[in-house]
């Protein structure tokens, strides 16, 4: 026995828009929920000052280091600290050239010591007082004792 036409295509219209719906049902369920809005936190002031802190009045140390022959020397480590403090802040090492930069805040005097092994350390302040935006230096290395290669 053969179904009028009509029947046919109102079953699979019927068919199609359940298992539409189906998939469009299941879609749903797999999708994750919004995340959860963030509790605010109470930020202090101090982190404020923290997150807005920009380089752009930072106060510049460049320089170059020697080796006693006039070579330059790379790998000797330099320290910084805030001439009022024990504490050095600021750590750093020289290049394959000899060469270093080390940005620090702007506004007070600093002590930098230049350290590397078998040889004298040399100690230098520097002026961030000056409205300069930085300081040039040039340190030539001794061997511990004065002696001369």
């Amino acid at each position: 026995m053969k179904s009028p036409r009509w029947v046919t295509l109102a079953g699979t219209i019927l068919a199609f828009g359940l298992f539409g719906g189906l998939i469009l049902a299941i879609a749903a369920a797999q999708q994750s929920p919004p995340p959860a809005p963030l509790p605010e936190s109470s930020s202090s002031p101090e982190k404020a000052k923290k997150e807005k802190y920009s380089h752009a009045n930072d106060f510049l140390i460049i320089g170059t280091i020697f080796d006693p022959k006039g070579y330059a020397f790379p790998g000797v480590e330099l320290k910084i600290r805030r001439s009022t403090e024990k504490k050095f802040r600021w750590n750093d090492y020289t290049n394959s050239r000899g060469e270093f930069a080390v940005r620090v805040p702007q506004g007070t005097v600093y002590e930098m010591v230049v350290h590397i092994k078998k040889f004298a350390d040399q100690t230098r302040e520097v002026n961030a007082k000056s409205g300069l935006g930085e300081a040039r230096m040039v340190f030539q290395m001794q061997l511990e004792g004065g002696k001369k290669k």
